[in-house]
């Protein structure tokens, strides 16, 4: 009888100690199983932080390229008269030149002086485009009279061309070639003791051709 109950009770001590070691088996896979995942976890994560954070870049940049674009494209107001076809105020983009100006006036009439132009020169907000008549052209005996050459027998600087500019005491081809540079980088002059700022002409230089120059 004893010899029964003794191996009832280890039998029974048996099944307790194998459910206590099948517990702890699984609570240990389990736990590794997780560690397994956490990082994949973390992976994702990361992954669409950058690609949330690249994303946002590059609408930041193309927000940046749109607002320099619309800064870039200004309009320009000048009023262009004598002889074109329709003479008045027209809106032009500040990039453009005398020429389009031109074809937005409709073009010369048959009377025009073409050639009394700088076609190529950059328009200003605010400019004012005079185009002579040959015959007008004749009488100044002045190319680019009025607002695109010389004014009162003085010589724009903003409109005079390489040659004109050499007429002008103490400046010759270097400095002309200098002076051009400096208004087509600077949008021009906007009073005449801007010249000074040419290397080579300072107060005593500037002091002999200022009678001369208007802007």
């Amino acid at each position: 009888m004893k010899y029964k109950k003794a191996k009832l009770i280890l039998l029974v001590l048996c099944i307790l100690i194998s459910g206590i070691c099948y517990s702890v088996s699984r609570f240990s896979y389990q736990r590794t199983d997780s560690t397994k995942l956490s990082p994949s976890t973390k992976e994702m994560e990361e992954t669409s932080g950058t690609v949330s954070l690249e994303k946002i870049s590059e609408e930041s940049k193309g927000s940046s390229f749109s607002d320099t674009k619309a800064e870039g494209s200004l309009p320009c107001y000048i009023h262009i008269c004598g002889e074109v076809v329709s003479p008045g105020v027209y809106q032009l983009s500040e990039e453009s030149r005398v020429f389009e100006a031109v074809e937005k006036a409709g073009g010369f009439t048959p009377q025009a002086a073409p050639e009394q132009l700088n076609m190529a020169e950059r328009i200003r907000d605010g400019m004012k485009i005079v185009v002579l008549s040959r015959e007008e052209a004749v009488t100044a005996g002045n190319p680019n009279s009025g607002e695109t050459g010389k004014k009162d027998s003085k010589l724009n600087l903003n409109t005079a061309s390489k040659e004109e500019l050499m007429t002008l005491r103490g400046v010759g081809e270097a400095k002309a070639g200098d002076i051009i540079k400096y208004r087509d980088s600077h949008g021009g002059f906007k009073r005449i003791e801007d010249i000074m700022n040419i290397s080579g002409i300072k107060d005593a230089a500037f002091q002999k051709i200022k009678d001369d120059i208007t802007v």
